[in-house]
């Protein structure tokens, strides 16, 4: 049997949600994804157990901070449906959600930021296709090969 486990980065702005928060909640919702490829990451791609590498943006130092896991299989996002919250989409209903996510779950802290400076100095091992470091790639969920998963941990 081979293994199936897949891996992903997804990002978060620290100051919305960080590393930090999730290790206090355990697990939470991973909402307000309003892009549609990665939605459909989160949705078509990703399996319970597979490893998530949790990426702080937007800050000052951004880069990877620790990781998380997948913890349920893709269900609808609330968010969408609620017209008081940031990411309400009117045209989203009950019967054709529009908007999925997946709930992830703390795994650790990493001893050190890897920041994303030192991620591009890695550009060509990490490949043409990793979105982290591809130009204009802005995703906030994106797939992680095996083996770029195992160069980003060696870098802690």
């Amino acid at each position: 049997m081979t293994d199936r486990k897949r891996y992903w980065l997804m990002k978060s702005e620290p100051d919305a949600f960080s590393i930090d928060d999730l290790r206090k909640v355990g697990v939470e919702p991973w909402n307000g994804v309003r892009n549609y490829q990665a939605r459909n990451f989160m949705r078509d791609g990703m399996q319970v157990g597979d490893g998530v590498l949790f990426y702080h943006s937007n800050c000052a130092v951004p880069g990877i901070s620790g990781i998380a896991k997948v913890a349920s299989k893709a269900y609808p996002d609330e968010t969408q449906f609620d017209p008081k919250s940031h990411y309400h989409d009117p045209k989203a209903t009950r019967e054709e959600p529009r908007w999925m996510l997946v709930d992830v779950a703390f795994e650790r802290k990493l001893k050190r930021v890897i920041p994303l400076e030192e991620i591009k100095q890695h550009a060509d091992v990490l490949g043409e296709g990793f979105a982290l470091t591809s130009k204009g790639s802005r995703l906030s969920v994106m797939p992680v090969t095996a083996a770029q998963w195992k160069l980003l941990l060696s870098l802690e």
